[in-house]
């Protein structure tokens, strides 16, 4: 059997229309599970993503939520546990970055990072963890970053939510890990998307960047799904808590 088959499963990827999660929910299609793509401005019909998993022959079903918006997570929580299916991978990918010097960075900047970045995974991965640990199976995929190891410039509420993801996956794997639930996070280097155009657009930040990756180039939101379908397949079944970066080489250099 290949371990790395995922007929038969279900999958959420939220921030799936554009960018990583898009590249994510394609992969684990094409891995052979059906999907649920959750994101703020999601179309009912003709999306990238929609297009792009029923070509693998896969099933597709939108669902549009501002996951800055507690009670829109609570809406999505109780429609996802009303299903008849059961949701057997939940990959927390949605995010958001703001950029300001800390002594400039509003409150309110600080407060919609975290919400989308921090307290949504939270608030998804317990109420879709509570069903899994009741079924004994199932697979939690968080996206972290390169500032889950370092501290970044100008983001403290981006580094702080995604410090905080890397805590949050190793203390749910500690709980959930002896019930069969693996929970992993991916941590994405400098990935060429809407969140690092605004790097991109300066040239010495970008010459900067690219002169200490050793891959030598921004990587693709493609290079994420092949680690995607790992952390959600039987061939992770041992990987409990880990925070997989994807980065060229950034943090051996």
């Amino acid at each position: 059997m290949n371990p790395f088959d995922l007929t038969g499963r279900l999958a959420v990827v939220t921030g799936c229309r554009r960018g990583i999660g898009l590249a994510i929910a394609d992969g684990l299609a094409a891995a052979g599970a059906d999907v649920v793509g959750v994101s703020a401005s999601l179309e009912a019909s003709g999306s990238e993503v929609a297009e792009r998993v029923t070509a693998h022959g896969r099933s597709f079903v939108p669902y549009r939520a501002d996951l800055a918006d507690r009670a829109a997570v609570r809406d999505l929580t109780t429609w996802l546990a009303g299903r008849e299916r059961p949701v057997d991978i939940l990959v927390n990918n949605a995010g958001t970055i703001r950029r300001a010097p800390a002594a400039e960075h509003t409150d309110a900047d600080w407060d919609h990072v975290l919400e989308v970045d921090l307290n949504a995974p939270f608030m998804l991965a317990r109420e879709v963890g509570r069903d899994m640990l009741r079924r004994g199976a199932g697979k939690i995929i968080f996206t972290a970053s390169m500032l889950s190891f370092q501290g970044g410039v100008t983001v403290p509420g981006y580094a702080a939510a995604k410090s905080g993801i890397a805590g949050l996956t190793r203390a749910l794997a500690n709980e959930w890990a002896p019930h069969g639930v693996n929970v992993n996070a991916i941590a994405p280097g400098y990935i060429a998307t809407d969140n690092t155009q605004a790097l991109r657009d300066q040239p010495e930040r970008n010459r900067s960047i690219l002169e200490r990756i050793p891959a030598g180039r921004w990587g693709r939101p493609g290079d994420l799904a092949g680690v995607a379908v790992f952390l959600a397949s039987d061939a992770a079944a041992y990987v409990h808590g880990t925070v997989i970066p994807v980065d060229g080489g950034w943090l051996a250099r």
